[in-house]
């Protein structure tokens, strides 16, 4: 993996001015696909980092009530893998250096086809990937096609990893590290600052990647507070919530960023 990547770049920088990355999720076509498209192309001046796509899928079973009815209306609204990837190609048209990363599931990109999902990905401009149910010790050939093709993999870690599973899972990470901070589904109840700070030490006795902290961060005072010993602060079902709320799409799309400038901001006051 290339050390100059966008993903490095960008991480390396905001280490750099003494602060966390915000890294937004958002939905692919959510609502629909053209607001979805506004909403992602917008990220960027909103204060977002890093950007995480989700793939839709049929079956999130890590995934808490806001982000799997996301799913559900992109699905409905006939959201595809083809399309999630021309969206990320259609990013790229204006933005070549934000860097975004494919969160989801495995089975949409078996059916896609996994060597045709990584060539049509690198194409697209996809950094890397989140494959929640496709552990190290399960994923065959896969990460290391995706490694060789220049595509971090980008590991889970939970407060339940331990010992050597969490030793085995740091050692096949790259990009960063994502720290699911509580045991449950995405959108549970925020962690406490205390526990998260004692397992990141830990984290760091085996690994020199930064850490993203997800699940539970919500607003602009979770974000500074998970920010001050963190390399990242993860936030997803705060934002598609905005989504699911709003009156119309475009409200929906001015929704999501105002959150994510408030967000941006509580960052950048962490430490």
């Amino acid at each position: 993996m290339t050390p100059t990547s966008r993903l490095d770049r960008r991480l390396a920088g905001t280490q750099a001015e003494n602060r966390p990355a915000l890294v937004t999720y958002v939905t692919a076509g959510d609502p629909d696909l053209d607001t979805s498209l506004d909403i992602l192309k917008g990220l960027p001046a909103a204060g977002a980092d890093i950007i995480e796509l989700g793939m839709p899928f049929t079956d999130p079973m890590a995934d808490g009530p806001a982000i799997q009815k996301s799913s559900l209306r992109a699905l409905n609204g006939g959201q595809t893998q083809k399309k999630t990837l021309a969206m990320v190609q259609q990013f790229r048209e204006q933005d070549r250096e934000t860097p975004l990363v494919l969160m989801g599931y495995y089975n949409p990109i078996y059916r896609y086809g996994a060597d045709r999902f990584l060539r049509d990905a690198v194409e697209a401009g996809v950094d890397g990937l989140i494959i929640v149910d496709l552990p190290p010790d399960h994923d065959g050939a896969f990460f290391q096609a995706a490694r060789d093709a220049g595509i971090h993999i980008i590991r889970l870690v939970t407060p339940t990893t331990k010992g050597e599973r969490l030793k085995q899972v740091l050692r096949e990470a790259s990009g960063f590290v994502y720290y699911v901070s509580v045991a449950g589904v995405t959108g549970a109840a925020s962690p406490t600052q205390e526990s998260v700070e004692t397992t990141l030490a830990d984290i760091r006795k085996h690994t020199d990647l930064p850490i993203g902290v997800g699940f539970g961060i919500r607003t602009a005072e979770d974000a500074a507070a998970i920010g001050r010993f963190s390399e990242a602060v993860i936030v997803g079902s705060a934002l598609v919530s905005c989504v699911e709320h709003a009156p119309s799409p475009g409200a929906a799309r001015d929704a999501l960023h105002d959150l994510t400038r408030d967000l941006a901001a509580g960052v950048r006051r962490a430490r």
